[in-house]
């Protein structure tokens, strides 16, 4: 058992109105952490970690199933309310799905809360999508802000109390697979890894096989095509969020089959990609936060090429701003690029200086060509 499936079992209740009331999720004041969140010092009362006065905005934070503590995409939206915290003083809660059908009622409940009442709810992950589509509607008055989906009746309409964030996936993916490709041509060596350029092979490692994640498919082999034709991608999914064991033996058999860099779009599962990286002495590319400095994968830097990055953070922190300066934007969909800044391809942090001007200085030119128009990166693996 991985220590966030150990962190996830512990059952965690806080007072106040919401409650677990017989649910295998679990919601948490952010002191605790929540399933494997390691900021011990937040107390979630808006008036700590600098912000020196305390608001009467309330946010409540429905995580996707993967869990607090993923290094990747949860952590990156509990980054971005701890943010808001910091400079806006709003009080939050946390609260952790443990599997898809937790959700409407984790949803539910702080919908429901009169003490405290809560401004916004964060639905973070594809995964609240129907849930939400429920619980928006049977409270009308409620704010809502959903990532990664669109809240849409079935005539097409957007839900008005929902603001929905969208990312570009597959520019970003793009761009780190187009590093991948010109890397996995040229004999290079830097940190614990090292390049065969006989063989041209790179990898991918999904979670579960949906169309969000084939958007990162679709953009990497995209950009690795856009450095050479010859180049083989090998790919495979593991079929969960936070499995680094799964992870790991499809990276490895990758690295086993030639593969000189292996990019996961996997959550915490993506763990075991680094660690078969270091094992093989190979290469990795992380995703959704810089893994590279991320305090669960930091540790791997000595393989991190680069992350793509997908700022979550600052759709969190966006929308509960919005609701701070009664500016929220409802029945909208915000759709995050790199012309917005809503991903980024990041080098790492010990590795980044050591990749060779010529290959950055191409990478940095697909960024620009992207935003112009004149590369299109597609969305499915078949386009």
């Amino acid at each position: 058992m991985t220590n966030i499936d150990k962190q996830r079992r512990k059952l965690m209740i806080t007072g106040g109105a919401v409650g677990v009331a017989g649910l295998a999720g679990c919601i948490s004041s952010p002191n605790d952490g929540g399933g494997g969140n390691t900021d011990k010092t937040s107390t979630g009362d808006g008036t700590k970690d600098g912000s020196g006065s305390k608001s009467d905005t309330h946010v409540g934070m429905v995580y996707a199933t993967g869990g607090l503590g993923d290094n990747s995409f949860n952590d990156m939206a509990h980054a971005g309310i701890k943010k808001a915290k910091q400079k806006l003083g709003v009080q939050f809660r946390n609260a952790e799905p443990s599997s898809p059908s937790d959700v409407e009622n984790l949803q539910r409940q702080f919908a429901q809360s009169q003490s405290p009442a809560y401004n916004l709810i964060c639905c973070i992950g594809f995964v609240q999508t129907n849930s939400l589509l429920k619980n928006a509607q049977q409270f009308p008055e409620q704010n809502f802000m959903l990532v990664d989906s669109v809240a849409e009746k079935e005539n097409g309409d957007l839900v008005q109390n929902v603001a929905n964030y969208v990312f570009k996936e597959q520019q970003g993916s793009f761009q780190v697979g187009y590093l991948a490709g010109l890397l996995t041509q040229q004999e290079f060596s830097a940190g614990k890894g090292a390049t065969n350029p006989g063989e041209k092979t790179v990898g991918f490692v999904g979670g579960k096989e949906v169309p969000l994640i084939k958007k990162f498919e679709a953009g990497y082999k995209a950009g690795v095509a856009h450095a050479s034709e010859d180049i083989n991608v090998n790919t495979a999914y593991v079929g969960a969020w936070n499995d680094p064991v799964a992870g790991k033996e499809a990276a490895v058999s990758m690295y086993d089959d030639g593969a000189d860099i292996v990019y996961h779009a996997a959550g915490g599962s993506g763990t075991g990609v680094f660690k078969a990286a270091q094992q093989k002495g190979r290469f990795a590319i992380g995703v959704d936060s810089d893994q590279s400095k991320a305090a669960g994968t930091a540790k791997f830097s000595d393989v991190i090429l680069a992350s793509m990055v997908k700022h979550v953070n600052e759709a969190v922190f966006q929308s509960t701003k919005n609701v701070t300066e009664d500016s929220f934007k409802g029945g909208e969909v915000n759709s995050l690029g790199l012309k917005e800044d809503g991903v980024q391809a990041v080098y790492g942090a010990d590795l980044g200086s050591e990749i060779p001007d010529g290959v950055k200085s191409k990478v940095d030119k697909s960024r620009k060509a992207i935003i112009d128009g004149d590369i299109e990166v597609p969305t499915t693996v078949e386009q």
